[in-house]
């Protein structure tokens, strides 16, 4: 970051811009937990829909076509803040669901052994 950027806002602060744009808006009616995982879901579907019919090679360098980057961070910023307006709604803090679900993960997964990757 160089030194005319300004951080990035936190999460918190993130989840009440969008509390108060739907606000502003009357839509918090509609932002039921049903409808903010569905609405999750498709824009999920669309950040896919980029990748679809790419390599695996081709997806690596997706974010080298100017066009195509701005697409990704567009569907990108959809996601988060559908996934982000869903914990508002639940109650959920997402940085803390991470962390544990982490811990849950490298108990579950505990690294190999070195030296312990035979193909038998």
């Amino acid at each position: 970051m160089n030194e005319s950027e300004e951080p990035a806002p936190g999460v918190a602060a993130l989840q009440r811009r969008l509390a108060d744009f739907a606000a502003a808006r009357d839509w918090q009616p509609f932002h039921t937990p049903k409808n903010l995982a569905a609405a999750l879901s498709v824009e999920a579907s669309e950040l896919l829909e980029i990748f679809q019919w790419l390599t695996p090679g081709e997806s690596g360098r997706v974010m080298e076509d100017p066009g195509t980057a701005v697409r990704v961070r567009d569907e990108v910023a959809d996601v988060l803040a559908y996934l982000l307006q869903l914990c508002t709604v639940l109650g959920v803090d997402p940085l803390a669901a991470l962390t544990e679900k982490i811990e849950r993960n490298e108990e579950r997964f505990p690294p190999p052994s070195r030296g312990s990757h035979s193909m038998e």
